[in-house]
């Protein structure tokens, strides 16, 4: 019996992994749950796993969860804000952790996890992206494990030969034989729109995203792309490539969920229906294999498999963060920083669907006037960075008003 802490658990990921621990209960036991405002849910799933914790990084929604668990007569211990979330992370009696928390705020109950030398399931790719040297240094200090959840890098995984995988993250890729990574997108809602039209697009339109069912935030970034430059500067970190490793390539049909290319021309693709379910059952049972409930393909029902290179007019965000990639940490910590800022204020309706990349490009270029020949020694200098990146970006949004 597995103990898993659930970081993020009333997000899409998070109810995601519940849904796999539920069909596999013999496996998997429920030590503690991390949300950020949704008490109701969160009430919810005490009901049905009886966590031994439930941490809400808001103090009023914990609050609210700690009066209807007493009525409930639940024995849960209900926590609030950041170090509950790393203490849970970290405990002694956890086995595996699910890093599920969107942006900066998963970074340090993630990082409490590695230092721990859990087994992490890491679907926070902020992590990597904000502090990718740092968190890579950590986990091979602490002995560590960590497995992607993000449907595009565990599919690299799992078409990575096994020797790579035992040590992903060092693995010199070209004495394994490994000549490309190529990571699939779909180019979400807007890869045909008419680009003339983009100044108009709303809230609603951004985040219907045609193949996966996911949060808002993560829904727009797939529609300017950026999640896919993010998960670009992911893959960098999580198997020691350079940026010329990496190559993007638009799948419309979400059905091939990334590549990997090899020195003798073969090219093993990892294949499946759009659910997060898949990743997360491959990561919590790693090296093992259990029930997903995901329906396997049928082949006969396949119409067309179609791939396209990425248009960087149509996706000025994705070339930004390719750019930052080969750039260095200042960079893609200031991209996340300020792209985190302008997605927050589209949602919002304070800014349009443009201005996501031009305030995402001038902070870049502001950050780098004082820090592209500046080291990044530790993490409270990543902070600070951070920091000043969301100060600019929200200057930028608020002359955008």
């Amino acid at each position: 019996m597995q103990r898993v802490t659930i970081l993020g658990s009333t997000g899409s990921i998070g109810t995601s992994t519940l849904d796999v621990i539920a069909r596999n209960p013999e496996l998997y036991q429920v030590f503690a749950l991390v949300a950020g405002k949704n008490w109701q849910l969160m009430a919810e799933q005490c009901k049905q796993f009886l966590p031994q914790y439930a941490v809400m990084q808001d103090a009023e929604a914990a609050q609210q969860l700690s009066q209807f668990v007493a009525q409930q007569g639940l024995f849960v211990t209900v926590l609030s804000g950041e170090q509950s979330a790393c203490d849970v992370a970290s405990d002694e009696s956890v086995g595996s952790v699910m890093a599920a928390i969107v942006g900066a705020a998963g970074l340090m109950p993630t990082l409490a996890a590695i230092k721990a030398g859990k087994r992490v399931l890491l679907a926070n790719k902020e992590s990597l992206v904000m502090s990718g040297e740092l968190f890579i240094n950590e986990v091979k200090r602490s002995g560590a494990t960590l497995l992607p959840i993000d449907s595009e890098h565990n599919a690299i995984f799992q078409a990575m030969p096994s020797s790579v995988q035992e040590n992903c993250f060092s693995a010199n890729l070209a004495q394994h034989g490994v000549s490309k990574i190529l990571l699939t997108g779909s180019g979400g809602p807007f890869r045909t729109r008419d680009l003339n039209s983009f100044a108009n697009i709303s809230v609603d339109e951004a985040v219907a995203h045609p193949n996966w069912d996911m949060g808002k935030k993560i829904s727009v970034d797939s529609a300017t792309m950026m999640n896919k430059g993010l998960e670009f500067i992911e893959a960098k970190w999580l198997f020691n490539a350079e940026p010329d490793d990496i190559q993007v390539v638009i799948h419309p049909q979400s059905i091939i969920h990334s590549m990997v290319q090899y020195s003798d021309g073969s090219v093993l693709a990892q294949m499946g229906n759009p659910d997060m379910r898949t990743p997360i059952a491959h990561a919590l049972a790693y090296p093992k294999r259990i029930d997903a409930g995901v329906a396997p393909l049928d082949f006969t029902q396949m119409v067309d498999f179609s791939f396209i290179a990425p248009d960087f007019e149509r996706y000025p965000n994705l070339k930004l963060a390719i750019d930052a990639c080969s750039e260095g940490q200042y960079a893609t910590t200031a991209i996340n920083a300020a792209n985190e800022q302008s997605v927050a204020a589209f949602l919002e309706n304070k800014i349009g669907f443009l201005d996501i990349y031009r305030i995402n490009s001038q902070v870049l270029n502001e950050i780098a006037k004082q820090h592209k020949h500046m080291a990044i020694n530790n993490l409270d200098e990543i902070l600070q960075l951070d920091s000043e990146a969301r100060a600019l970006a929200n200057n930028m949004i608020t002359g955008s008003c």
